[in-house]
């Protein structure tokens, strides 16, 4: 799947499908076969970092 380039867009798009359909970041990678990593590392870099407890980039 394609996920969203643009740090800003990916912070919007990763939300909304962890807020909607899955239960963890782990589970949404594996479900769209993406790479946790490269996600942690471009929202880090606005400042983003993921709460498992919330379950969600705060």
């Amino acid at each position: 799947m394609m996920i969203p380039n643009d740090p800003v867009m990916l912070l919007s798009f990763v939300n909304l499908k962890l807020r909607d359909f899955y239960g963890s970041l782990a589970v949404l990678c594996d479900d769209l076969d993406v790479d946790q990593t490269e996600i942690v590392s471009k929202l880090a870099k606005i400042d983003y970092h993921y709460d498992e407890e919330k379950n969600q980039f705060v």
